[in-house]
């Protein structure tokens, strides 16, 4: 007879970060050099993520929100432009475009894949804008030609907000070198980890001259240049900037976590399969888009709950809770929040993003999660689904077989 002993069950988080043995020691090694700042490793880490990407340039930088900031100054818009920018997306993106001077104009998005469309972009072009920030979002590549064009903007006044996408491919190629430039994060949570980082891709040199400029106060060399044998330490200021460079020690983090990328990226996908083998058949539960022409990056596995599954979002969020299993929201509608309803017009309506915000659920999703705790999530949400839709309390105990 097997026995059922009552006890906790080891928790599932949202995320964890692997920063991998060898990245560890060439932290150390960085920071046993002397020089721990912009310098050496932050230039091969930078030819080495435009060489991945397939991109000419790359420009090492603190975090994807300064990555956008800069993309954004270096276009040299007039002041206070209209930017459109999703509404479901992280608040640090909009932030960026009021920092770099201009106007955010969000846009509603389309229901299957949670980005703007070309219908939603559509109407907010009446705003006249003079760039877009295009968001990949959860690693489902944006349909970025058709965007621009619903815009009325050239490819050179789009820029990537790709935090979501390393690895995200559409028509064959890697996202990086389509647009005026490309902003990728390396946060803690995010498909190539190193804690906190970004950078900015691109094939424009001006572009990418202009952001190593920018992200350094303006000045016109960095300490490494200046104090390397035959440097000088003059430098010149002509321009305006800002505080963002990336240092040694994250570059060289960066650089060792590249190599196991495309090995995470294939584990991704692996878990977004069991995950729809596992949740394809409960009722009320819809699962992430595909992209049509493209390898999704699978940064998040985001579903929907809706209304035949026999609870509500949050509700569902608790009861995993209680079983030790731990979701997430991306995102709140940047519509709701109170700063940045000063840039909203008085008609402004986002009917999708309202209905779609009160049912996206992100699911734990990284390489270290194993394909029991994917079977232990779906079981969990189906036990939820059944219990509601017979009518019974969502009361659980951590059970263990021994």
């Amino acid at each position: 007879m097997t026995a059922v002993a009552v006890g906790p069950v080891k928790p599932i988080p949202f995320s964890r970060t692997v920063i991998t043995s060898k990245a560890r020691l060439a932290a150390s090694r960085v920071m046993a050099s002397g020089w721990v700042t912009t310098g050496p490793e932050v230039t091969a880490f930078e030819a080495e993520l435009a060489q991945w990407v397939g991109a000419t340039y790359a420009v090492g930088v603190s975090s994807c929100t300064a990555a956008i900031e800069i993309a954004l100054r270096a276009l040299r818009l007039p002041p206070n432009s209209p930017v459109l920018i999703s509404t479901l997306t992280f608040c640090g993106a909009i932030h960026a475009i009021v920092h770099a001077g201009h106007r955010p104009v969000l846009v509603d998005i389309d229901p299957q894949n949670l980005m703007p469309s070309p219908v939603t972009i559509a109407v907010a072009a009446g705003h006249r804008p003079q760039a877009m920030v295009a968001l990949h979002y959860g690693g489902h590549g944006a349909a970025l030609l058709e965007s621009a064009k619903a815009a009325g903007l050239p490819m050179s006044r789009i820029v990537e907000d790709a935090a979501h996408a390393i690895g995200t491919e559409i028509g064959g190629k890697r996202v990086g070198g389509f647009s005026a430039a490309t902003c990728f994060s390396f946060y803690a949570t995010k498909n190539l980890p190193i804690g906190e980082g970004g950078m900015i891709t691109t094939d424009d040199a001006d572009l990418a001259s202009e952001a190593r400029r920018l992200r350094l106060h303006g000045m016109s060399d960095d300490a490494w240049r200046r104090y390397m044998p035959g440097g000088s330490w003059r430098y010149s200021v002509a321009g305006d900037g800002i505080k963002a460079n990336m240092t040694d020690v994250q570059a060289s983090i960066g650089r060792v976590q590249l190599r196991s990328l495309e090995a995470w990226q294939g584990r991704r996908e692996k878990l977004a399969m069991a995950y729809d083998a596992g949740l394809e058949r409960i009722p009320g539960i819809r699962l992430p888009a595909r992209p049509i022409d493209g390898r999704h990056a699978w940064h998040l596995y985001v579903v929907r709950v809706g209304p035949d599954f026999g609870m509500g979002r949050d509700e569902l969020m608790s009861a995993l809770a209680e079983q030790g299993i731990y979701s997430s929201v991306h995102f709140i509608p940047n519509h709701t929040q109170p700063y940045f309803r000063r840039f909203l017009d008085a008609e402004a309506s986002y009917p999708n993003a309202d209905a779609a915000f009160n049912e996206i659920l992100s699911l734990p999703f990284y390489p270290s999660l194993t394909m029991g705790e994917v079977d232990r999530v779906c079981d969990a949400i189906a036990r939820c689904c059944a219990a509601r839709r017979r009518g019974k309390p969502t009361l659980w105990r951590n059970e263990v077989v021994a």
